[in-house]
Order: structure tokens, then sequence, then C-alpha cells
């Protein structure tokens, strides 16, 4: 009988091992080279370790590499597909015919333009249409060429594009620059301004760090635009919000999203990318710690062990469920 229960011990461990459906399967993921995307993006790969997918290291590139790789099954999925933001990217890499998305990851991302409160108030400053007076622009001037600097986007992101649309649209071109570069760079040079108590004038969006050290409401304030102005696919595209206010920009959402025939084979994947949820504010949170200091890999980690540990049931309800569909 010793004997028989030992071996029952033994085996029942490599038995559940057998019954992962994700055994054996490797996973590629990818994420862009803005390091706040990791945590969002590693909670998901914990989950798919769960259910026994070999996950390799994420990979970091421009979002339309992204796409791409993703596409051709070179990769496997990314946590941050901005919709509709990225829309045409999504599109001209294949669509809903290379890619599986399902269900809404992180919902209401907002983005746009802000400065802060202090100049807003003096000079009554509400909408980015303004900066087309050289006295109004000039306020925002870092490098003294009589031109607003605005913090803008990494070359290559569709923000960017946006952002360089609507300057033309709006009658900008000689009294605004978008500054493109290292994100985190400029932002970082952005908050140093704002401290010294200097005019700041940026592009930033939720969830990121910034809206946690410049608050909106408090420190800054959103600007408002004239008129709705898109690049693409999107330029009939009205961004006007539900209360009337136009910042320019849709609220977004993000999604996982995955090769489409990977996703077929692997229905507790697909599952899992479909149910899992995380709030807006976490990963603001989160993001802030990382701008404080506790940005190596190993804090990023801590940082994805704590909030399972303070959602376990949430967490376990995803495995369960997405086990689930396997069978």
């Amino acid at each position: 009988m010793k004997t028989l229960i030992l071996a029952l011990s033994i085996a029942t461990p490599a038995a559940f091992a057998a019954d992962l459906p994700g055994k054996g399967v490797v996973v590629k993921p990818l994420q862009s080279t803005i390091a706040e995307e990791t945590f969002q993006t590693e909670l998901v790969n914990r989950a798919l370790e769960k259910l026994g997918y070999d996950v390799q290291q994420t990979g970091e590139v421009d979002y339309n590499v992204a796409y791409t790789a993703i596409a051709s099954g070179d990769s496997t999925y990314m946590a941050v597909n901005w919709e509709p933001l990225q829309k045409d990217m999504y599109n001209a890499a294949g669509g809903d015919q290379k890619f599986y998305r399902q269900g809404t990851y992180i919902t209401g991302a907002a983005q746009g333009y802000l400065i802060d409160k202090k100049t807003a108030d003096k000079y009554h400053i509400h909408d980015l249409s303004q900066l087309k007076d050289p006295k109004i622009a000039k306020l925002f001037d870092a490098d003294g060429d009589g031109k607003a600097d605005m913090a803008g986007c990494n070359p290559g992101w569709v923000c960017g594009q946006v952002i360089n649309t609507q300057i033309k649209a709006y009658g900008l071109s000689d009294t605004v620059t978008q500054n493109e570069g290292n994100y985190s760079a400029i932002i970082a040079d952005t908050l140093t301004r704002f401290k010294s108590g200097k005019p700041v004038l940026y592009f930033t969006w939720t969830p990121y760090w910034v809206s946690n050290e410049m608050k909106p409401g408090k420190d800054v304030v959103w600007l408002t635009v004239p008129f709705s102005a898109n690049p693409g696919s999107q330029k009939d595209m009205d961004t006007t919000l539900p209360n009337g206010k136009n910042y320019g920009f849709p609220v977004n959402n993000e999604h996982i999203v995955a090769n489409k025939a990977w996703a077929e084979k692997n229905p507790a994947a697909a599952k899992l990318f479909a149910i899992m949820k995380l709030p807006l504010a976490d990963v603001n949170a989160q993001n802030l710690r990382m701008h404080e200091g506790e940005s190596s890999s190993e804090d990023i980690q801590q940082h994805v062990d704590g909030w399972i540990k303070a959602h376990q049931a949430t967490f376990d309800g995803w495995i369960k469920e997405a086990a689930a569909a396997a069978k």
C-alpha cells in the first residue's frame, strides 16, 4: 500500500503537467520599446505559463514591426493593440484575416494635449488653436526659436502622425513644433521644466506615469481642439466626446492581438486573451512605481506577483476558464 501511495504521489504532478493545454507549445510575445508596457505584457505571460505554455522572453520592437511579425507567425501576440489609434497599422498587416482579437484588455485609454494649469489660468488658454497667436506660442518656447515646443511622440508612432496632421489643420505650422524622439527622455525633460516653474506643452496618454506626476485638473489641464482632424482612413472620424468636448483623439481601448492561425490551434490561450481585463488605474500606478525607481526586470516581476496576489481569485478564474476551453 505504501508503495502504491508513493507511486501516486510521484505520478500526480507529472500527470497534471501533461493535462496542461499549453504543454510543448512555444509563445513568442512582443511589445513596443516603451518599458511601461512590460507590466501588462508580463501579466499575460504569467497566465500563459500557468496554462503550461513555453513563454519566450518578450521581444521589443516598433509597433509596425510587431504587427508584421505577428501576422506572419514569426511572433505570437502582443498586449498593446490600440483601437482605433492603430487601426490602419492593424489593417495594413492583414487585419482580421491574420489576427485574433477578442475581448478588451484595458478600457478608457485617453490621450491628448496638456499645458500647465498656472499658464492656462493666467492667459486663459483652453484650446490648442490659441497657439496660433505667436505671443501665446512663445510662452512654451524651450529652445529660443520663438515657436512653442510640444513634447511629442517617437518617430513612426501613429500619435505623431495625428499631431502633425492637427498642427497643419489648425494653422499652427508657423508657431508650434512637435519635438519627436525618445518619448521617455522628452517627457522627463518636460517634467523637469514643470518642476522648475516653466510653462510646458506636451502630448501624453493613459495608462502612463505622467498623469500621476502632473495631475490633470490640479497641475495641468487638457486642451480641446477646434475640430476633428485625423490622418489616413480616419480622416472623417469625429473625436468629439459625449460631453461635447473635443480633445483631438477618441478614447481608445487596448486589446491583446495574436496570430489568428496560432490562436485557432490553441483555444486555451485564445480564451485567455479574450477574458483578461486589467484596470487602467492599476497600470498607471505600476508605471509610476517604475518612474520612481522600481524599473528593473526584477522589480516589474515583483509588481506582477503583487497584482496576482491581490487579485488571486480573478487570476485563478482566468486560468480555470481558459483551461476549460481546451477540453
